[in-house]
Formats: C-alpha cells, sequence, structure tokens
C-alpha cells in the first residue's frame, strides 16, 4: 500500500465525481456526493476542509467503495 495524500474536500470531490459521484448537495461545509450501483445507493458526504484528517478521509475511502489506491501519491 502507497502513502496516503494530505487531499483536501473540493480534491476529493474531483476524485469522486471522475469515479461516477455526482454532487446532489451541499450545506455548509459539506458536500454529498452520490452514485447509483446496482439497485441501491452509495451517498458518501464530504467536509470541504483544506486538508482532511487520515481517519476522515479513510472513512470517505471505506464509504465510497473505491480502491485505496486512487487516493493515494
Amino acid at each position: 500500500m502507497g502513502r496516503l495524500r494530505a487531499l483536501s474536500g473540493a480534491a476529493v470531490c474531483r476524485i469522486l465525481e471522475g469515479n461516477g459521484f455526482k454532487l446532489v448537495r451541499q450545506r455548509g461545509s459539506h458536500a454529498i456526493m452520490q452514485k447509483a450501483v446496482a439497485d441501491s445507493t452509495v451517498t458518501v458526504p464530504v467536509p470541504l476542509h483544506d486538508e482532511l484528517r487520515v481517519g476522515t478521509l479513510l472513512a470517505i475511502i471505506r464509504q465510497s467503495g473505491l480502491p485505496r489506491s486512487v487516493f493515494e501519491a
């Protein structure tokens, strides 16, 4: 496994959009991204901070179902 990059919330949203997620709404400093899969929807909240903490980034990766390598340096 590679090392996770220090990513901003906006950068994470761009990565998710590049992998089929769409911005469905934003309230304050949180963007809600969604992707339709089979017979359900995957929803991932993304805080729009300058730099996300590692635990927050790992939670976004887990919720999105994307491989960790997409977010690595």
